[in-house]
């Protein structure tokens, strides 16, 4: 692979990671909740849930995955339910400290590693991404350091995104909002996650 190849996966691996989404929501949910050591880790937790669906591309597992449609639904159905889970913790707890209390950053990197492993469409990303970017005859090493490099960007976005958020005074400004940013954070995840369950039964 020549530096054009590598530099056009590092592009769009770092453009689908900076999308806004249900990753983005858990990791600010768990900067405001745990400081950004807590949203770090999520943000790794994130990315070795996406470097496995990464590796699995390479070692052509995602291709069973994507090309099962029930196991793609139930994995699907798994994570919105872990999604509505999630918001309804938040809602919940809106307005009692719900999302300042200080809580461990292993929760935070669980919940960044489900919120990654229970999406199949990221093993349809990774597809997309060989097929179209990896040449033919890219070598066994080559295929697994794009799986690599698609892990370390992933979690490096989470990961400066929640350290800008707590270094910047912004986790500590929306943590002072109280009930209306739980509620806000609340929704979004109940939302994100009610969009999947409907998603996996079609």
């Amino acid at each position: 692979m020549n530096l054009a190849a590598w530099l056009s996966v590092a592009a769009i691996c770092l453009t689908g990671a900076a999308s806004p989404g249900p990753s983005l929501a858990v990791v600010v949910k768990n900067t405001i909740a745990g400081g950004p050591r807590q949203g770090a880790l999520t943000g790794i937790g994130h990315g070795l849930g996406v470097g496995i669906y990464a590796f699995g591309a390479v070692a052509g597992i995602a291709a069973v995955v994507s090309a099962t449609p029930g196991a793609a639904r139930a994995v699907e159905l798994a994570g919105g339910v872990v999604l509505l889970w999630m918001g309804l913790t938040v809602l919940r707890h809106a307005g009692q400290g719900g999302l300042t209390a200080p809580t461990s950053g292993r929760v935070g990197f669980a919940e960044g590693f489900a919120v990654a492993f229970l999406n199949p469409k990221i093993a349809v990303f990774f597809l997309a991404l060989l097929g179209s970017l990896l040449p033919p005859d890219a070598t066994p090493l080559e295929r697994a350091g794009v799986a690599g490099l698609a892990m370390c960007i992933d979690a490096g976005w989470y990961v400066f995104a929640a350290v800008v958020l707590a270094t910047t005074g912004a986790a500590e400004w929306l943590a002072d909002q109280g009930v209306w940013v739980d509620r806000l954070l609340g929704g979004l995840l109940l939302g994100l996650g009610g969009w999947l369950v409907l998603a996996s039964g079609g």
